[in-house]
Parts: C-alpha cells; sequence; structure tokens
C-alpha cells in the first residue's frame, strides 16, 4: 500500500482528495424532484443513511447543478439506487443531456411526494428535505424517508476507480 501524507499545516490538495475518492466505492444513484420548480434529476454517489429514527438519508448536491434550485424549491427528492445495466442512465442523468431526454430513457412513477421513482432500480427512497447544512460547494440535504420501493435486481451497479462495477450478492 503506498501512503501519502500531509502536513498538518493545510488540508489535502484537491487533486490528491479527487484522486483518493476515486478509491472510494460507492452505490450509483439518481436524485429526482417533480413539483412547482419543475421536474429534474441527477446523478449522484454522495448518498448515505443518517439514522432509522426517523428514517434519513443525506444527499450531497453541489450549489452549481443544474438542478439545484428544481431540487431546493420542491423541498423533494426521490433516490433511485441503479441496478446493474443501469449505465447508461447514469452517464444521461450526469451529463448535459437535457432533463426531458433524461426522464425519456427510463419508467418512472409518482411517488407519495411526486418525485420521480425509476420503476426497475433497485431500492428507491421518496423523501421530504428536512433540513440542510452548506459545506464548501455543496449542500448536505437531510431527507426524511416517507415512502420507499424496493425492487426486483439481483445486481447493484457501483462506481469504483472512475469506473462503473456491477455486484451481486453472494449466497452463503
Amino acid at each position: 500500500m503506498t501512503t501519502s501524507t500531509t502536513a498538518l499545516a493545510g488540508p489535502v490538495a484537491k487533486a490528491d482528495f479527487r484522486n483518493a475518492m476515486a478509491r472510494l466505492g460507492a452505490a450509483v444513484n439518481i436524485i429526482t424532484t417533480d413539483g412547482p420548480a419543475g421536474r429534474a434529476g441527477f446523478t449522484a454517489s454522495a448518498v448515505c443513511s443518517v439514522t432509522d429514527e426517523p428514517p434519513t438519508l443525506l444527499v450531497c448536491l453541489n450549489r452549481s447543478a443544474s438542478v439545484y434550485a428544481a431540487v431546493k424549491q420542491n423541498a423533494v427528492l426521490c433516490v433511485n439506487a441503479l441496478a446493474a445495466g443501469h449505465q447508461a442512465i447514469s452517464d444521461l442523468f450526469g451529463g448535459k443531456t437535457p432533463m426531458a431526454e433524461r426522464f425519456a430513457a427510463a419508467d418512472w412513477e409518482n411517488g407519495p411526494t411526486g418525485s420521480p421513482m425509476l420503476a426497475d432500480a433497485t431500492v428507491s427512497f421518496d423523501c421530504r428535505i428536512a433540513s440542510c447544512t452548506a459545506v464548501g460547494t455543496h449542500d448536505v440535504l437531510f431527507c426524511e424517508v416517507m415512502a420507499t420501493a424496493v425492487g426486483g435486481a439481483t445486481h447493484g451497479l457501483v462506481y469504483f476507480d472512475r469506473r462503473y462495477h456491477e455486484v451481486a450478492a453472494s449466497i452463503v
């Protein structure tokens, strides 16, 4: 293992941090919203559980993202965990593709909050944004889970070392 250290006098350089984060595998999700500010969605791996009482997730959203205003104004979102084979839709939602084209590429159902739920996601968490904290370039959204939908996919999609990888639960 190669080790790199940083003097206590300063933070890790941005490039070093990004390279290190590339080695931290994470589930690939499409975050969607719909409401008065319109329908929008983006690809994210910065999602995790916070607590189960009340059921809460956190989602990190760059304040310069094109979807930022819609997500904040709608105050609801759905975290759709992608299954194996969803690489193309992840790329659509992660790029500059117009919103109508992004949503046309898959089947969606409206969750209780009105946010689009991906019909063949491994799992979807329909949420209302309970609170928000600004950190650097991003907002950390604390999202109370209002409903879940568990899909039938047996293989998930993760992002590691700047590439997609399909994972399956092993049978013991």
